[in-house]
C-alpha cells in the first residue's frame, strides 16, 4: 500500500496509536519508578523512531532528553551495524560525545523493534538517575577536571540481549553508582516501558500489516512537513536575533556566559545560527550539540500553530537547520564538562531563540520563564540511616507571559523543559527527605510586568532536620542575569537565595558548593516569569484582581500599571494616562 492509498481512518488510528503508546510508556515509568525525580517530578521522556532514524512520535517529554534522539539511533546503526542488532537487545547511552546525548545523569535505553525478523523501529525511554558516579550524585558538579569527573560515560552499549540483562556489564555499573538498589528499580521501569512500546507497535503491525503502517508513517511525516512549512511561510522573511546569559560557568565565577542566535526565515525554511555565542567554558555549563539542536526545534515549535503541538515528527524537523560551531558553549569539544547544561546553558538557548522568534512572530511573542532556582541536597537521613539525594523544583517561579496570556503559575523547572517536570507534594517530600517545609507561597511583585504579566515568583523555605549535608547549587541561575521580557514587557526580578544559620542570612550563590548543618534553613525568592507588552495597556480589572490576590501591590499597580486603587476597598478610582512605552510592535487589538 502506498501513502496515497491509505484511508483516513486507518491513518488516524495508526498516528494516534504511536502517540498514545508514548504516553503509555510515560505512565509505566511514573507508576513503577521509585526515585523522587522520576516517579514524582517526571524527569523522563519516551519516543519512537523508524529503522532509518526518522522521528515518528515524540508527543511529550523534556526536549533535551529525546527530541534529537534520531541522531543517537543513527549512531547505533552505524556503530553497532544493522546486521548485529537483534530482537530483545537494549542499548544504554548517555555520552554526549559518543552517541549524541545530553548530560550524564540522563540514561537512555534504546530498544530495536522487529517484525517478522525485520528491524522496523527503535524506541527510547530516558530518565534522570539519582547518581551516575563522578564527584557528586546528581550530575551538577561545578568543578570537574573533565567530563569523566561527572560520572560514567556510556556510548551505545548493549545491556540486554534476548531480553536478559548482561550481568557482567550491570555488575560493573552497579559497582560505580551510589544507589544501586534503588536505581535498579528505575532502570527496570525504563526498560519495561520500551518493552511495552514493542508490544504496542507489533500489535499495530499485526493488525494493519507492515506496508500499511509504513505507508501511514510516510503520510504522517509528509502531512506534518507540509503543515510546518505552511506555518513558516506566514513568517516574514528576514533575520531576527536574540541573546541570553547565564550567571557564570561555575569555575570562572561572576563572569556571564552568552548565547547569541540569529534566525533567518526564508520562504518555508528556518535557519538558526549560534556562531556569535561564547566559546566553550572550563566550567560545567557547556551545552552538547544534540541538546542545542533539540531545544532549538522545540522553541521554534512554540511559535507555530499550537494545534500541531502533539503531532511533531520528522516532517517537523526537515524545514529546520541549526548551526553551532564546534568549540563553542553550544557545541563543545570532548572532554569538556557538561553537567549543568540542562539549566545553564539550556535555558539560555531557549531564551535567546524565543527572543528572536518573538520579533519574527510578534502575535505569538513569548517572554522568558523564571530562571531555575534549584539545588541538590545530598546527605544521610537520621531516621533511616540511609543516604539520600534530593533535587526539588518547588522554588521555581513559573511561566513567562505570552501574547494574549499571563504566565502560567503552576509549572516547575525552566522554559527549556516546557513544563514537563513537576513540583513536589509537600507531604511526600517530607516523608522521603529529612527537611521541613516552612514557607511555600507566591510572592508579591516578583514577576515581570506587561500587558500580560509573568507568573509570580515563589517564596520557599525549608529546614534541615538531618545531619551535615552537601548543597550543590549548580542547577540554578538568574542571580545576576535576568529572564528577558518580550514586546515591551519588563524582565523578571533576580533570584535571591540564602542559607540561614543561627538567625543570620548567608549568601547561597548559584553554581557553588556549600555544606549544610543540622538546623540550617534555605530560603529562595525566585524571580517569576517575564512580561509581554506595555503594562499600561493591561486592563484595570485584571490589575485589581492581582492586587486582591496579593501578587501585585497597590504601589506597583499605580506606578507600573497606572491603576489607582482605594487602599481600603481596592475599588478602582482612576487610571493614569499611558506614557511613551506604548507597545508599537503589537499595536491595538
Amino acid at each position: 500500500m502506498t501513502a496515497a492509498e491509505t484511508d483516513a481512518i486507518t491513518l488516524a488510528t495508526v498516528w494516534h496509536g504511536f502517540q498514545s503508546t508514548c504516553r503509555e510508556m510515560r505512565h509505566v515509568v511514573s507508576r513503577t519508578a521509585q526515585s523522587h525525580i522520576m516517579s514524582r517530578l517526571g524527569d523522563f521522556s519516551a519516543g519512537i523512531w523508524d529503522y532509518q532514524g526518522q522521528t515518528v512520535a515524540v508527543p511529550i517529554g523534556l526536549p533535551h532528553q529525546f527530541l534529537g534522539s534520531k541522531l543517537t539511533v543513527r549512531y547505533i546503526l552505524d556503530d553497532v551495524g544493522r546486521e548485529n542488532i537483534a530482537p530483545g537487545d537494549v542499548y544504554l547511552s548517555n555520552d554526549p560525545y559518543h552517541g549524541h546525548n545530553s548530560h550524564l545523569p540522563d540514561w537512555g535505553f534504546f530498544r530495536p523493534i522487529f517484525y517478522k525478523d525485520e528491524l522496523l523501529f527503535f524506541t527510547l525511554a530516558r530518565g534522570h538517575q539519582m547518581d551516575t558516579g563522578g564527584g557528586y550524585p546528581g550530575g551538577y558538579f561545578p568543578n570537574g577536571y573533565d567530563i569523566h569527573a561527572e560520572g560514567l560515560c556510556f556510548p551505545p552499549t548493549k545491556v540486554y540481549a534476548n531480553d536478559q540483562p548482561r550481568e557482567e556489564i550491570w555488575k560493573l555499573i552497579w559497582n560505580n553508582v551510589r544507589f544501586p538498589h534503588a536505581q535498579r528499580i528505575d532502570v527496570a521501569a525504563l526498560v519495561a516501558a520500551t518493552r511495552l512500546c514493542e508490544q504496542r507497535v507489533v500489535g499495530l503491525l499485526e493488525r494493519y500489516g507492515r506496508d500499511t503502517v509504513l505507508a501511514c508513517i510516510e503520510e504522517m511525516i509528509a502531512r506534518t512537513e507540509k503543515a510546518i512549512r505552511a506555518e513558516i511561510r506566514r513568517i516574514p522573511d528576514g533575520t531576527y536575533s536574540g541573546e541570553a546569559a547565564t550567571d557564570d560557568d561555575g569555575t570562572n565565577l561572576d563572569v556571564p556566559v552568552w548565547v547569541r542566535c540569529d534566525v533567518t526565515v526564508q520562504g518555508d525554511e528556518i535557519a538558526v545560527d549560534y556562531s556569535r555565542s561564547d566559546p566553550q567554558q572550563k566550567g560545567f555549563i557547556n551545552h552538547p550539540w544534540v541538546t542545542t539542536y533539540s531545544r532549538s526545534a522545540a522553541t521554534i515549535f512554540l511559535f507555530l500553530d499550537p494545534s500541531l503541538a502533539e503531532y511533531h515528527n520528522e516532517g517537523s524537523l526537515r524545514p529546520l537547520t541549526v548551526t553551532a560551531p564546534e568549540g563553542s558553549v553550544v557545541n563543545p569539544r570532548y572532554p569538556a564538562t557538561v553537567g549543568g547544561c540542562p539549566v545553564s546553558v539550556g535555558m539560555q538557548v531557549t531564551e535567546a531563540l524565543a527572543q528572536a522568534m518573538s520579533k519574527a512572530v510578534p502575535q505569538r511573542a513569548a517572554a522568558s520563564w523564571a530562571r531555575r532556582s534549584g539545588h541538590y541536597m545530598i546527605g544521610r537521613d537520621p531516621r533511616t540511616g540511609e543516604p539520600y539525594v534530593w533535587c526539588p523544583f518547588d522554588s521555581d517561579g513559573g511561566g513567562g507571559a505570552c501574547y494574549g496570556y499571563d504566565g502560567h503559575q503552576a509549572p516547575a523547572a525552566s522554559m527549556s523543559v516546557l513544563a514537563s517536570v513537576q513540583r513536589s507534594e509537600v507531604e511526600e517530600a517530607e516523608i522521603r527527605f529529612p527537611w521541613l517545609y516552612r514557607r511555600y507561597e507566591f510572592t508579591c511583585d516578583r514577576m515581570g510586568h506587561g500587558r500580560w504579566r509573568g507568573a509570580p515568583g515563589m517564596a520557599w523555605e525549608i529546614t534541615n532536620l538531618g545531619d551535615e549535608c552537601v548543597l550543590p547549587t549548580g542547577n540554578s541561575d538568574g542571580e545576576r542575569t535576568q529572564a528577558a521580557a518580550a514586546a515591551g514587557g519588563t524582565p523578571a526580578p533576580l533570584l535571591e537565595s540564602y542559607l540561614i544559620r543561627d538567625g543570620q542570612r548567608l549568601p547561597f550563590r548559584t553554581h557553588r558548593l556549600y555544606t549544610g548543618q543540622h538546623g540550617d534553613s534555605i530560603l529562595k525568592l525566585s524571580g517569576g516569569g517575564a512580561g509581554v507588552g506595555d503594562a499600561r495597556q493591561r486592563p484595570a480589572e485584571l490589575v485589581q484582581e492581582d492586587v486582591r490576590n496579593g501578587i501585585v501591590s497597590i504601589e506597583t499597580a499605580r506606578r507600573v500599571y497606572g491603576v489607582v486603587l482605594d487602599p481600603t476597598t481596592l475599588a478602582i478610582t482612576g487610571r493614569l494616562p499611558a506614557d511613551n512605552r506604548l507597545d508599537k510592535q503589537l499595536g491595538d487589538e
